[in-house]
């Protein structure tokens, strides 16, 4: 990038910024947009659509070469090999984009595990490993992202994929849950201090889709005997993650909170732990074993 295009591009993007705000949206093209976890399902499918609607895309993820198929598939994206545990590795890849691009218009740390097991068959390492992707993962990333974004001299977003069930708990579900609800959690505290300062954030909270989740997630005890039901559930009852790719461009053109999808999933469970976080125990039972396909 020459050294002039930057201050330019900045000024013409707040410009088409603050035009596109008063209509009720936001822009995203020739925005910069990173994406983790962009090598297959919700990740991917969401670098695609942001790259569609006229984002540079970087699609990061832990597969060097599923992040290099997304990009070389978009055309116009680059790709980065991330392990988002690393702190180091994401403070570099953080420096990386900077470096090329400048700004940072969309953030979505989206890289996450999934892990069901009874508890007493959950080890210290399935506890730690949850833990460090799903909910360290996202906090690595705004640790990165977050300074450079505020000093970048424009509006930005956030967007951090937690779940249906960080809102909501589920057993045999535990080390997942509470990493999801900490998703959640960051989200609405980082999002009442950083939205008077330019960036907004959103907590994406998919409920059931059809990704490869069920192949690559942790599955201890009984649990780990339903794996291949759990694989064929997701692939039959799960919605396509270009749903939940739309999903996360709506709540950055609307500025949502809490963005369940698709819905029908996730809204009433959410609203009856709401209501009587005790009344619902009894469907947090049996969710694990609907999830599994049992």
């Amino acid at each position: 990038m020459q050294a002039n295009a930057r201050p330019d591009r900045l000024v013409a993007f707040r410009r088409q910024r603050s035009m596109l705000m008063k209509s009720g949206t936001q822009p995203l093209a020739g925005a910069v947009a990173v994406v983790t976890g962009a090598g297959s399902g919700i990740g991917q499918a969401t670098a695609r659509l942001l790259a569609q609607l006229g984002a540079k895309v970087h699609c990061a993820d832990i597969d060097a070469e599923s992040a290099e198929r997304v990009a070389r598939e978009i055309g116009t994206a680059v790709a980065h090999q991330l392990d988002v545990t690393d702190p180091d590795a994401v403070g570099a890849f953080a420096a990386r984009v900077f470096d090329e691009d400048g700004v940072v218009d969309v953030l979505h740390n989206n890289a996450g595990i999934g892990h069901a097991g009874d508890v007493e068959h959950t080890t210290f390492d399935d506890w730690r490993r949850v833990i460090d992707v799903n909910l360290l993962g996202v906090a690595y990333g705004i640790a990165a992202f977050v300074p450079r974004m505020l000093s970048q001299g424009s509006g930005a977003h956030i967007v951090n994929t937690a779940s249906g069930l960080g809102l909501m708990p589920a057993a045999r579900m535990a080390p997942y849950c509470a990493s999801k609800f900490g998703v959640v959690g960051m989200s609405e505290a980082l999002n009442a201090e950083l939205e008077p300062r330019g960036i907004h954030v959103t907590a994406l909270c998919p409920g059931i889709i059809n990704t490869s989740i069920g192949t690559a997630s942790i599955m201890r005890g009984g649990m780990a005997a339903r794996q291949e039901q759990a694989v064929e559930f997701y692939r039959t009852a799960g919605v396509p993650p270009e749903e939940v790719a739309e999903a996360v461009v709506d709540a950055i053109r609307k500025r949502k909170l809490i963005q369940p999808v698709p819905v029908k999933h996730v809204a009433p469970g959410w609203l009856m732990h709401r209501i009587s976080p005790r009344f619902h125990q009894s469907q947090a039972r049996k969710m694990s074993d609907m999830l599994s396909g049992a």
